[in-house]
């Protein structure tokens, strides 16, 4: 089967590859010698199937997937799209007072799946003892009844809380989740014997559609880790035959950290997303080929990426795949190439609310999204980012954009990351300042602010150069390893006092 299968029903998709594709493994444990083949995991899906059935889940009805076993983890989430049902993907050490807020923002969940007994009032629960991916009284080889009732109409729920921190329920229905797998296998030239890694979290919506579901697509291999871990990543990732790797920069930061290449593991390309991507990061990664994307949980993950096969131009996160990207200012009307603004988006995987109406005033009548993000497109089509609306600095009147200044910063071989936010400023509103993570071996932390200042004073005027630099060993991050900028800017106010 190629990458263009046309089917928009995973269920469908399933039963397909078990029968072209039965002993291809589809999912590989990373630490030990588990793996599901097509086959054992369209069983796998059934008994799901047959389970939710069985404890009369309705059609629509939620399942609060909860698990740290990344196999068990993806052959119950998908198994509960494939049933007709919502799938909410959560973090495995997720409280369960936070369980019981997100059963209660859906108006109760019908099921839990997790490893750890935990219970929501209300909900059916049941819990996977073992890391099977298997119920407990079905295992694999068995024959599974599929459940009867809807075979489509499944859907992935998951919770964005953006910048006001008021969380946005997004709804992705099993169509749109097809979608856009399909245009990422194809522009990553998926094929059957291609063999990922993902050792990103699979409760959130990147690892989900570009690990799981471009692999399905494509009927290839992921192998799947619960964490990133350093040591011993290259030896894996050649021991396992890894084609091509799903990561975040600040993966690949901490891989070629000190400016080392990476070895020649047989590699076809490196997939990163999430946050701009170094200079020196990108140097490092020598001759493999990078598939730079751009995207977020209301697109199903990737809006834009860089052609596999084309020389990504510096700066740019690809162009429109599947989609549009338009940029508009303040009033709504739309840019001319070059020129930077706010970014919308409208396609086939784009959502055109979230759930209960909230922050309604993001889509326009036309089926236009505002992403929140500013930035530009140029005269071919090729997608710029500056930041993000919520993090452009007012400095008495003149606008800083965060990204220039980081720009600048990680000029400098010897900064490894750097992020701007801005700072409370009685007189001026804002004003920039920037932290930095230094390279090992750097000189000494006092050496490189000077310089930095000194870098910043050339190369910016007055009103965009940092107010202060602080060397920092490390920024506060999401699980994904992407910075949570707002906790750096209550760490900047919190400075002053």
């Amino acid at each position: 089967m190629t990458p263009g299968f046309p089917t928009d029903i995973l269920a469908d998709l399933f039963e397909q590859r078990a029968v072209e594709s039965a002993t291809t493994g589809y999912l590989e444990d990373a630490r030990s010698d588990r793996v599901f083949d097509y086959a054992g995991f369209a069983v796998a899906v059934d008994a799901w199937s047959a389970v939710f059935a069985g404890l009369g889940i309705p059609s629509g009805g939620a399942v609060l997937v909860s698990h740290a076993d990344p196999l068990s983890f993806a052959v119950v989430h998908l198994a509960a799209i494939a049933a007709g049902r919502r799938s909410i993907p959560l973090a495995p050490d997720l409280a369960s007072s936070e369980l019981q807020r997100i059963s209660d923002l859906l108006g109760g969940a019908s099921l839990v799946v997790s490893d750890r007994g935990a219970v929501v009032d209300g909900a059916a629960s049941a819990f996977v003892f073992e890391s099977t991916g298997f119920p407990s009284d079905v295992r694999a080889g068995e024959a599974a009844p599929r459940s009867p009732g809807p075979t489509h109409g499944g859907a992935a729920v998951l919770f964005t809380s953006g910048s006001t921190g008021e969380p946005k329920g997004v709804e992705l229905s099993e169509r749109q989740l097809l979608f856009v797998a399909r245009e990422i296998a194809g522009n990553n030239a998926l094929v059957a014997g291609d063999r990922g890694f993902n050792s990103l979290p699979l409760f959130h919506v990147n690892a989900e559609v570009v690990g799981l579901l471009s692999t399905l697509v494509a009927g290839a291999t992921l192998v799947l880790d619960a964490s990133f871990h350093r040591t011993g990543f290259w030896e894996l990732i050649a021991a396992r035959r890894i084609t091509w790797l799903n990561a975040v920069p600040a993966m690949l930061a901490v891989l070629t950290r000190g400016g080392s290449s990476i070895p020649n593991a047989g590699l076809r390309f490196i997939r990163s997303a999430s946050a701009p991507l170094p200079d020196a990061v990108r140097d490092a990664l020598g001759d493999v080929p990078l598939v730079v994307s751009w995207g977020m949980t209301e697109g199903a993950s990737q809006i834009t990426a860089t052609p596999l096969g084309v020389t990504a131009r510096p700066g740019s996160v690809g162009v429109p795949l599947g989609g549009e990207v338009a940029v508009r200012d303040e009033n709504g009307t739309t840019l001319a190439p070059g020129e930077v603004g706010a970014l919308w988006v409208r396609g086939p995987g784009i959502v055109s609310s979230y759930l209960f109406g909230r922050a309604s005033d993001r889509f326009d009548s036309d089926g236009w999204l505002s992403t929140g993000d500013l930035g530009s497109v140029d005269s071919d089509g090729w997608v710029y980012l500056v930041g993000r609306s919520d993090d452009v600095i007012n400095r008495g009147g003149e606008k800083v954009y965060p990204a220039e200044l980081e720009e600048v910063l990680l000029g400098d071989a010897r900064v490894l990351e750097a992020v701007v936010v801005g700072r409370p400023d009685d007189v001026l509103g804002h004003v920039p300042v920037a932290y930095v993570i230094a390279a090992p071996g750097s000189d000494s932390n006092d050496s490189l602010v000077d310089d930095l200042a000194e870098r910043a004073r050339v190369a910016l005027p007055r009103f965009k150069r940092p107010m202060q630099i602080t060397v920092v060993p490390d920024f506060p991050r999401a699980p994904t390893g992407k910075v949570q900028r707002a906790r750096l800017r209550e760490l900047a106010a919190e400075s002053m006092s």
